[in-house]
């Protein structure tokens, strides 16, 4: 074993040859305890517990929240669409992409209303016919020019009311609107309503009234009498195109829309 001595000798001889060479220079040495703490913080990793419960103990501590990754909006159900909906231009964009208010004939266009967005008369019909479907608008066929006569007797043109259907897409054949197909449709045209707003809703054909009355009965028996609807009030009468079949209701049809230019006066309509 080398004399510890003879090797201090060496090492100052070494020393002292760098300093010749390089000039002064000083050396630091790490003490023991510095070099065990090292070594201990090397072995002696955190387990996950105990990184959690210094994690909790700091929220405890300082009252904050520890980050959490934001969560996916959740998507809106038909029925929060719908109500979300603040102009009539909002609904009709949204009927635009609701697949449910397509009936089954391919290729329509939707119908959705027109008129006065404002307006204190709204008349609401069963369906868009094939003339409706090619332009897009309600009532514009032989019916839709019998109900302009018929309102314009009584004093209304067509700027001043506002039109619609239960249904937005035409049915096959002129069919009457389905059950499922009338359920389907009802909340958008409800929304409609309540953008709207109007004093009087007149429902022409029994499809219309009993969809928006709930009821399942004869025309005969809901015409010829106002309905409280919603705050409102509704009338039903008899459809343009029924008339143009049977004469005979014309009479009563008249009589009808009577009745309802006078409540509407009452009412204080514009």
């Amino acid at each position: 074993m080398p004399d510890p001595k003879e090797l201090i000798e060496k090492a100052e001889r070494f020393l002292k040859q760098q300093m010749d060479m390089y000039g002064d220079f000083s050396m630091k040495f790490p003490d023991s305890t510095s070099l065990e703490n090292q070594n201990l913080q090397k072995n002696n990793k955190p387990t996950k517990d105990q990184v959690r419960e210094v994690s909790n103990n700091y929220q405890v501590e300082t009252g904050q929240d520890s980050v959490q990754p934001e969560k996916p909006e959740r998507e809106l159900t038909k029925q929060e669409k719908i109500a979300a909906c603040d102009t009539l231009e909002e609904l009709r964009t949204l009927c635009e992409n609701a697949d449910e208010l397509r009936t089954d004939l391919d290729g329509t266009n939707l119908v959705f209303g027109v008129g006065n967005p404002n307006a204190d008369l709204m008349i609401v019909g069963e369906a868009p016919g094939y003339n409706e479907d090619q332009q897009g608008e309600p009532f514009v066929g032989e019916a839709g020019q019998l109900l302009d006569k018929i309102m314009a007797a009584i004093d209304f043109k067509r700027g001043d009311i506002y039109i619609a259907n239960i249904l937005k897409h035409r049915p096959p054949n002129n069919r009457d609107p389905k059950p499922e197909e009338r359920k389907r449709s009802l909340p958008y045209l409800l929304r409609q309503i309540e953008l709207v707003d109007p004093k009087i809703i007149l429902c022409v054909g029994r499809v219309s009234a009993t969809t928006l009355l709930n009821e399942d009965t004869s025309l005969s028996k809901l015409r010829g009498k106002f309905h409280s609807f919603h705050g409102r009030e509704l009338m039903a009468t008899y459809h343009p195109a029924a008339l143009l079949r049977n004469k005979q209701w014309k009479r009563p049809t008249w009589e009808d829309v009577q009745k309802l230019r006078k409540r509407y006066d009452e009412l204080g309509g514009k």
